[in-house]
């Protein structure tokens, strides 16, 4: 855990989720604190994506409670939500015809008629300077490419300059440069007092700037701590059913599917 954690921001309690017969979420706990980076891992539906809508209250529980700063979220206005917690949602629906500045400024929208808002133009400007979106102020969003796209929607999310960031693989679309400055920026929050949940699929990457992983599964937590405690060939390989190895390499853990050279053959019938 970083050096600067402090209270609990988020806290889920026993928390279950099912959408019709599929169980997605099934008892799990996950506590957050102010001045750290949370990782969210596992394989494809294992409850990442969905324990993140919970956490951010775009979605209730069947049973459990999820706390902001303390208080039940479910019943908070959504203003009151968005003047606490930011959203980067793992799809990015920019509208149509407005331009990457636009759509940066509407992350103050929250601030309007406030002191705060004095600081707009000067927040929205260092949000698209880190984000590197500067030099695409005024390019209209659909013609950027998907990684543009996805760093604009973080310097939004930046803008809105609240307290807990909540990104759902905010690295898929970004080449690797900007992978490392989108979680060098998380890792810089935290160091200035937020709580950071982040959903990864890269682990490495989730071992370099996560405080604590959570591991999901089937729903379920397998395991949450430092990624030392976490991420272990045994573990992995179980929860990802494909054996998994991993490295210490210059004080970096590498993760690292077992591959094999040999080519399976193809078992479709041949029509002759």
């Amino acid at each position: 855990m970083g050096l600067m954690a402090g209270p609990v921001a988020l806290r889920a309690t026993d928390v279950t989720l099912s959408f019709g017969e599929a169980t997605i979420l099934d008892g799990v706990d996950l506590e957050v604190r102010h001045g750290e980076v949370v990782a969210l891992v596992g394989p494809n539906g294992a409850g990442k994506s969905t324990l993140l809508s919970l956490l951010s209250g775009d979605v209730d529980p069947d049973s459990g409670r999820v706390e902001l700063n303390g208080v039940a979220i479910t019943g908070q206005d959504a203003g009151s939500l968005a003047r606490q917690r930011a959203v980067l949602l793992q799809r990015h629906t920019l509208a149509f015809g407005f331009r990457a500045r636009e759509v940066v400024e509407m992350g103050r929208s929250v601030w309007r008629r406030t002191e705060r808002a004095e600081h707009d133009d000067e927040v929205v400007e260092w949000a698209m300077e880190v984000a590197d979106v500067t030099h695409l102020a005024s390019r209209v969003v659909p013609t950027l490419s998907g990684g543009e796209q996805a760093r604009v929607s973080f310097a939004r999310l930046l803008a809105q300059d609240v307290e807990v960031h909540l990104l759902d693989e905010p690295t898929a679309a970004l080449d690797i440069k900007h992978q490392e400055a989108v979680l060098e920026q998380a890792r810089g929050s935290a160091a200035r007092g937020a709580a950071v949940v982040v959903v990864l699929h890269d682990l490495s990457l989730a071992a370099a700037y996560a405080d604590r992983i959570c591991v999901l599964a089937k729903g379920r937590v397998r395991a949450c701590g430092a990624p030392l405690e976490v991420l272990t060939s045994d573990l992995l390989s179980d929860v990802y059913e494909h054996p998994v190895e991993v490295f210490h390499h210059a004080g970096n853990l590498l993760v690292v599917p077992v591959r094999t050279r040999e080519s399976k053959e193809s078992s479709c019938p041949v029509v002759r």
